[in-house]
């Protein structure tokens, strides 16, 4: 059986912690960032869990990381 490949596009968005969870950091930290308040500006710096069901959909492109 062929190895699987990994996609690397998800590769880079994601993390897997050690007991399965996906990490991503929070969206729209590109630009225009001066305009909002301090405390979503601090929140963009975290990196997000993601819920269980949306993280199955990404597992699926990452085959050697679950």
């Amino acid at each position: 059986m062929p190895k699987l490949k990994t996609r690397k596009s998800v590769a880079k968005r994601f993390k897997v912690t050690a007991k399965k969870k996906l990490l991503a950091r929070d969206v729209g930290q590109d630009h225009f960032n001066s305009k909002e308040p301090g405390k979503i500006t601090r929140r963009k710096r975290k990196e997000i869990v993601i819920f269980k069901t949306d993280a199955k959909n990404a597992l699926i492109n990452l085959p050697y990381h679950n």
